[in-house]
Formats: C-alpha cells, sequence, structure tokens
C-alpha cells in the first residue's frame, strides 16, 4: 500500500477533524483554480461582472435557505420544504466539474440555519437549534442530535439563523411577531404597545455557547434588540464583530395613508444592515431608517408623522442601507483569494425579494457587494448578481424565477448562491483571462413564461386593491406567515366562515397543508356586501380553486348577525 495513502488513511480513522502531517483529510477533492470548471451557458440564467462566471452546481432541489460549504468542498443545503423527504441536503462533485453528481439525503428536518462549526453541522428550526458530528468522509452528520438551543418564536418571523465568533459563543436571532408591536396586530391606524413587551423574548439576538446542550433563551443573554427580523446572520474574525441585515417594516401607507403615499411605502422603510456590539438597540418598533434624509424617524405607532424622530435620534445608524422591501436574507464576508483584492473582507448580501410593494413591480432579487475597511463600508453598495427575477415586470415575489437566498464560500473561494423558488444552487467563480465562451443558454436557463392571466372581473380588482399585497397575484401568500387560498377548506370550504374572516378577520393559528400561520388577517369592513360577494366569488372560481359563488345575501347574513 502506497505511504501516503496509510497516512491518509490512518489520519481519518483516528479524528475527523484534526489535520495529519499536514495532509488532506478527505477522500474528494476540489479544483482549487476555477478556470479549470467551466461556466453554465448564460451563467445558469443570472448576470454577473466582467471576468465572473457561473455554473449551476444543482438545477432543482425545492425551496431551498441557506447553504454551507465544508472544506472538501461538499455542499450542505437547508431547505424549507423538503426534497423527496429530505430537509437537508449533502453535495458532492466527484469529477471536478463543479457539477454536483451525488445528492444525499442527510436529515428529514427543514429549516433556515445550517453552519459547520468545529466538526459539527449546526442546523436550526423555528424552535430548535441542533447540532450532530459531521462525517466528511461519507458526507454526512452521526446518528447523535444535540439539542443546543430551545427558542420561542414559532410564529410570524419564524426562521432562526446562527452565527459562531472565535470564543465559543453562538449568536442566534429571534425575529418579531408583529409589523410594529401594534394592538390589534395589522390593522389600521392600530397604537404600538409602549413598552414592547415583544422586545422581552424577540425581535433581538441571543448569545449561547456553542458547546452546550439543552440551553433555553429565557436563560440566555439578549445580546441586541429592537432588530425587527434578521435572517441574514454572520459573524466577521477581521472586525471581530456580529453583522445582520434586517428586514424592514411593512405597510406605511396600508395602515396609515393619512401619513404615507403608495409611493413612499414601496421605498420606506429602508433595509438596514449592522454592525452589531453586546447591547445594541437599533430601534425597532419605535423607529424606522429613511434613507433618503439618512436618519431615524419615530413611527405613526408611536406618533410619528413622517417628520418626528423623536427618541430616535439617538439609535445606533445602519452600516448600509437598501431599498424597502428587498428582504435580505444572508450575508457572507468574502475571505478567499479566488476574487480581486477589492472584494477581500467585504460583504454579500443576497436579497429574496417581499411581498409588500402593494401594487408596483416587485425589486430586490440579487445579491450585492458592500465595499467594507475595519468594519465600515467604504463605498455604496454595487450590485453583484442579479437576473434572478427573469425577464419580465412582476407584481409577486412568487413570479419571480428565482430568489437569491443563502450565500457560502467554498474552499477554493468560489461564492455559491442558494435560490429559495426551486433550490438552484450557482458556484460563482473569478476568470481572470475572461469567461470561456461555452454557448447559447440551455432551455431550463430561459425566461420565463409569461404569467397566467386572470380575467378581469369586479371581483379581481376589489382583491388587486386590498388582498394581493399579502396574498400575492397568485394566491400563493408568504411562507410562514400569510396562508395561500388555493388548496384549502378554508377558502373552497364554509361560506360563512370565509365572510367572518373578510369582515372580522382572523388572529387564531390555523394550519393548510401541514403548514401552521398566525400572522393576523385584519377585518376589512369597509367593503359593501356586493363588494365582499365578489371578491370571495373571484378567490373561491381562481387559483385552482372550483367553489361556488358567494351571494350578496349570505353576505348580509352574516353581517348582521
Amino acid at each position: 500500500m502506497n505511504t501516503k495513502f496509510q497516512i491518509l488513511l490512518t489520519c481519518l480513522v483516528a479524528t475527523l477533524f484534526i489535520s495529519c502531517n499536514n495532509e488532506k483529510k478527505t477522500v474528494v477533492e476540489t479544483p482549487s483554480v476555477s478556470g479549470t470548471i467551466l461556466p453554465s451557458p448564460a451563467n445558469g440564467g443570472i448576470h454577473l461582472p466582467e471576468n465572473f462566471g457561473a455554473t449551476v452546481v444543482v438545477s432543482e432541489l425545492s425551496g431551498g435557505r441557506h447553504l454551507t460549504v465544508n472544506e472538501n468542498g461538499d455542499i450542505y443545503a437547508h431547505l424549507h420544504t423538503a426534497y423527496n423527504g429530505s430537509g437537508i441536503v449533502g453535495l458532492r462533485d466527484t469529477n471536478g466539474d463543479g457539477k454536483a453528481d451525488e445528492v444525499k439525503n442527510i436529515s428529514p428536518i427543514t429549516g433556515t440555519g445550517i453552519e459547520i462549526h468545529k466538526g459539527y453541522l449546526y442546523y436550526s428550526t423555528a424552535l430548535r437549534v441542533y447540532r450532530s458530528p459531521l462525517l466528511t468522509d461519507q458526507m454526512g452528520i452521526g446518528p447523535e442530535i444535540d439539542t443546543m438551543a430551545i427558542l420561542i418564536g414559532e410564529d410570524g418571523h419564524s426562521e432562526k439563523p446562527m452565527a459562531f465568533d472565535k470564543k465559543g459563543n453562538m449568536y442566534v436571532t429571534v425575529g418579531s411577531l408583529s409589523n410594529a408591536c401594534e394592538q390589534p396586530l395589522r390593522t389600521g391606524n392600530s397604537p404600538g404597545e409602549n413598552p414592547c413587551k415583544e422586545l422581552e423574548m424577540r425581535a433581538g439576538i441571543w448569545q449561547f455557547s456553542d458547546d452546550k446542550p439543552m440551553q433555553d433563551q429565557k436563560n440566555a443573554k439578549r445580546y441586541a434588540t429592537g432588530i425587527r427580523n434578521a435572517v441574514a446572520l454572520t459573524w466577521d474574525d477581521a472586525s471581530n464583530s456580529l453583522y445582520a441585515a434586517q428586514h424592514g417594516r411593512d405597510d406605511l401607507h396600508r395602515y396609515w395613508p393619512k401619513l404615507f403615499t403608495e409611493a413612499e411605502n414601496v421605498e420606506l422603510p429602508a433595509e438596514e444592515f449592522f454592525q452589531i456590539n453586546d447591547g445594541d438597540d437599533f430601534g425597532w418598533p419605535y423607529c424606522y431608517w429613511n434613507p433618503f434624509e439618512n436618519k431615524k424617524f419615530l413611527n405613526p405607532e408611536y406618533g410619528g408623522d413622517g417628520k418626528t424622530q423623536g427618541k430616535c435620534e439617538s439609535i445606533k445608524p445602519p452600516v448600509a442601507a437598501f431599498p424597502g422591501h428587498w428582504a435580505p436574507n444572508d450575508v457572507l464576508f468574502y475571505k478567499g483569494n479566488q476574487f480581486p483584492e477589492r472584494y477581500k473582507n467585504g460583504a454579500f448580501i443576497a436579497f429574496h425579494g417581499s411581498w409588500n410593494r402593494l401594487n408596483h413591480a416587485q425589486d430586490g432579487f440579487r445579491v450585492v457587494f458592500v465595499p467594507m475597511k475595519d468594519g465600515k463600508a467604504t463605498g455604496p453598495y454595487e450590485d453583484f448578481a442579479t437576473g434572478f427575477i427573469g425577464n419580465k415586470e412582476i407584481f409577486s415575489p412568487g413570479d419571480a424565477k428565482y430568489r437569491p437566498c443563502g450565500l457560502a464560500e467554498g474552499p477554493d473561494g468560489s461564492l455559491y448562491v442558494l435560490d429559495s423558488q426551486k433550490g438552484r444552487i450557482w458556484r460563482i467563480m473569478h476568470y481572470p483571462s475572461g469567461v470561456p465562451d461555452v454557448g447559447a443558454a440551455k432551455e431550463d436557463d430561459a425566461p420565463l413564461a409569461e404569467a397566467e392571466i386572470i380575467p378581469d372581473s369586479p371581483g379581481k380588482k376589489i382583491y388587486d386593491a386590498n388582498c394581493r399585497a399579502c396574498h400575492q397575484a397568485k394566491g400563493s401568500g408568504a411562507p410562514g406567515m400569510i396562508p395561500p387560498l388555493y388548496g384549502t377548506d378554508w377558502v373552497t370550504g364554509d361560506k360563512t366562515r370565509l365572510v367572518n374572516v373578510v369582515l372580522k378577520g382572523l388572529s387564531e393559528k390555523i394550519e393548510i397543508n401541514g403548514r401552521s400561520f398566525q400572522n393576523a388577517m385584519p377585518a376589512i369592513s369597509n367593503l359593501t356586501d356586493q363588494e365582499v360577494a365578489d371578491v370571495l366569488t373571484f378567490v373561491r372560481s381562481n387559483f385552482g380553486n372550483q367553489a361556488d359563488a358567494v351571494t350578496v345575501d349570505e353576505v348580509k347574513k352574516v353581517r348582521g348577525k
């Protein structure tokens, strides 16, 4: 037997995670030079800067969230909808062409956060952070599952990504339940609770030990507060700081039409990118960031009028701000040497797109780059990867061709991007001598077909004005927040219950197709009986539904009770 192979084998058996005489620890090797891997035609459907190309690692898994890459190049993707029964998928490129030719079911547990840390794979659900020993040679995890953190917050913004520093700490974000801690939830002109009780256990970042099982959030340290929902979370060793990008509040115009126009609702508030220190408070729910004034203003739920700063004047500003409702879902500080030097220690942020832009065209759906030095932005953000949305204007995020969600850096300095729409993964590489010509795009990289056109009707016009902002153009809703309008007895079943939901609202938790939703639906009691009948008839006869019409008399009967 070859001596080098004997040494390698001995190291693998002895330990999975400690190097042995600087020999490689795995049996899978990944090319370290991007030029050995050809990009996909048309970069797999996205646009990149000059001398950058992308290969499609895998075309379609299912709805992806976050991913991480092992030092041997193996990819672990965490999905929010299972792929062939798998919530965590392992992907391996065995021949060095950049494409995954081995796909493996790692765990049935769906969720968002996933990280490799100290020889373990950490992964999270809405209520738990778990870890299992990483089996690098087998591309998988051991049978042991440690519950590292017990969390609250299954409802509302339920994603729980995590990040790690070098001192043995794990940071977990816990999103808010509400829009702006208003009472009642998501209802026009609702005052904000003051003080906001949500801040006690939500809308912040909690600090845990990275190796102590069964830690309860109730006993953990609240590291930072006043952060509505930060799905994008990372630790940067260069600046020795925690960073997060926040989903800003929604519905300034919808719930406060006398103070904010539709156009202002599209741009306000900005999505914020924070550098976070122990004890920081970023102002939610009392404040929002106005990117045109570069100031924090008081939310209308707390007496704000779009011009008043009040106590928000003293709140810590963001490192950078982005257009409203772009929905940042991951952030990564680039540490590799493959990309040009200007990218070193800068931040990549993936924007997923949001449902809250009223009747205006959707935006976001891109990966941007923020140049950084010493923890601060040194210039404006730059579009890095675009084209995910497709080649046409859309009004619902569900109509985007792809939605970039997760980011990871490979051992050779490649940047990986995971899509939440189909589960596509791109590997972005730099080609100093120019991107190789690989011909035209394949059919699966072609533009989206035109969306199904639903005929105009009185009900559709009412739906577009009152319902589409939340439930979307095709009734798809928003995962974990807004329930879909198809495939559910809530729409096609009892008409009395359905009319009641419109006239009186709904705040209780409901379950649709195995998923829980508890995001309060406000009452829409300003509609006439005819308008309620029209919009419910539209909903019951579209989006694949085939239920009978709702009559004016049926609405009158319910309203009169």
